[in-house]
């Protein structure tokens, strides 16, 4: 009788965490170019682990940015091929003395995993590892397995599009699972359906040739600062529209039906407000705040600066302001048309009298997982059977560009089984993973497989 999953794992718990822990160590930062040799030594261990759980084979393929890790285990050319992605670069942890642990010294605490990548998304992805090596082992795969683990996601995928291009062939699949997401909680599962696309511009506004001494000049120059938030204030009204003209022509208009299902999303208002430390949620007029964060779009100021913010006083007119401005996309809208209309927009209310100039940096689209797939089908089973509860679709707010790559290139559809939770602190210091939902995630994503089996198409 072959060992079932929890016994591999009881039975394996060391070796499991030292694994991880050896990619955890690596400082695989993507944003940082003095970590150029670090993303790479990481892919390289990915390779390793790969070769050692038993792929046919597993490469270190290079990009015009960060490296891919690719690796496949073909059992049957007759039967489903399902890509798993996942990426090894992670967010800079500063700051660095908010941390409470070493951010590359991974340690396990009370029950949780503590480091960097712990979740996102190191973590994730090791659970497929984790469930790969169970399944090969023990010889119960039931379908062809492909890995493609990237370096770049943390700063928007920059070099995977023209990636999958080249490897179409290399990369042909029925279905794509990505564990890259969280539940609602550990007792409340699941499945993100949809993700909001992003457009993100920096807005410079300059006047003087340099910085004035603002009781000589005040008064009878313009001010950059001034004048950058008068643009901004021209971008949103108050009831959370977005005045850029055209913006709303292609936003999907969720169905009546649809909204009550969302309603039906376990949700404390009271509670999600003392979390953050607000006093009231706020957004567009006539939506809930589930609503607004799922399938509505928005605007943001990221960022804002410009002048003297020093200690003391220092009476100046700045000669150029800055801002960074996002929008989030909900499906059908394209962030190259939406990043030419707030371009277009905002030329034409600029005032002549100063120096505007505004550029896209990056973007990301949309993307919508129909709940009828046979593949969401048998995630939605596979959880179900982990947690006791059929998990709930959700449309989150964030973004994952390179899941409307994957459709817009290979054609396929992916399947976001996600077990991070709003706790574990990605992005943020003491980015943490609790043990129970590492284990659980990988429980899942084995079952996942013996359902796949019984929803073939």
């Amino acid at each position: 009788m072959k060992e079932n999953i929890s016994d591999y794992i009881k039975k394996n718990q060391e070796q499991i965490f030292d694994k991880l822990f050896s990619l955890l160590r690596i400082p695989s930062i993507s944003a940082k170019k003095d970590h150029k040799n670090d993303m790479l030594q990481c892919a390289n261990r990915w390779k390793e682990l790969l070769m050692e759980a038993g792929v046919d084979k597993a490469e270190v393929m290079e990009t015009a940015g960060n490296p891919v890790v690719y690796a496949e285990k073909l059992i049957d050319t007759t039967l489903p091929t399902i890509m798993i992605y996942g990426h090894y670069d992670v967010m800079p942890p500063e700051p660095m003395e908010l941390w409470e642990t070493e951010p590359f010294q991974p340690q396990i605490i009370d029950g949780y995993i503590k480091g960097r990548g712990a979740d996102d998304d190191k973590g994730q992805s090791f659970m497929h590892y984790i469930a790969f090596c169970y399944l090969n082992s023990t010889q119960q795969l039931s379908c062809n397995i492909k890995f493609l683990l990237e370096g770049e996601e943390e700063i928007g995928s920059p070099s995977l599009e023209a990636f999958c291009q080249t490897h179409k062939d290399l990369l042909k699949c029925d279905n794509i699972l990505v564990s890259d997401t969280s539940m609602l909680a550990a007792d409340m599962p699941s499945i993100t359906t949809g993700l909001r696309g992003l457009a993100y511009w920096q807005l410079e506004v300059s006047a003087a040739n340099r910085d004035l001494h603002s009781g000589i000049f005040g008064g009878a120059v313009a001010n950059p600062i001034n004048e950058l938030c008068k643009i901004i204030a021209q971008l949103q009204d108050n009831n959370g529209r977005v005045l850029v003209p055209h913006f709303y022509d292609d936003v999907e208009e969720v169905s009546a039906e649809e909204r009550k299902l969302i309603q039906q999303i376990p949700f404390d208002e009271k509670t999600y407000k003392e979390n953050i430390g607000i006093k009231e949620t706020h957004g567009e007029i006539g939506y809930s705040t589930i609503e607004r964060t799922g399938i509505r779009p928005s605007f943001d100021v990221c960022g804002i600066w410009g002048g003297y913010t020093g200690e003391g006083a220092k009476t100046v007119l700045p000669s150029v302001a800055y801002a960074k401005l996002s929008t989030r996309l909900v499906p059908h809208q394209t962030y190259e048309k939406i990043a030419s209309l707030m371009v277009e927009y905002v030329k034409s209310i600029a005032p002549s009298y100063v120096n505007v100039n505004i550029y896209p940096l990056h973007g990301a689209e949309s993307y919508v997982c129909p709940i009828t797939l046979p593949a969401y089908k048998a995630a939605e089973a596979a959880y179900t059977r982990t947690f006791g509860k059929r998990p709930l679709p959700v449309r989150r707010g964030g973004s994952i560009g390179v899941i409307a790559i994957f459709e817009k290139v290979l054609g396929v559809k992916s399947i976001l089984m996600g077990f991070g939770l709003e706790s574990d602190a990605i992005h943020s210091p003491n980015e943490n993973y609790p043990i129970e939902m590492f284990f659980n995630g990988i429980k899942t994503i084995v079952a996942f497989y013996e359902e796949l089996e019984k929803v073939k198409p």
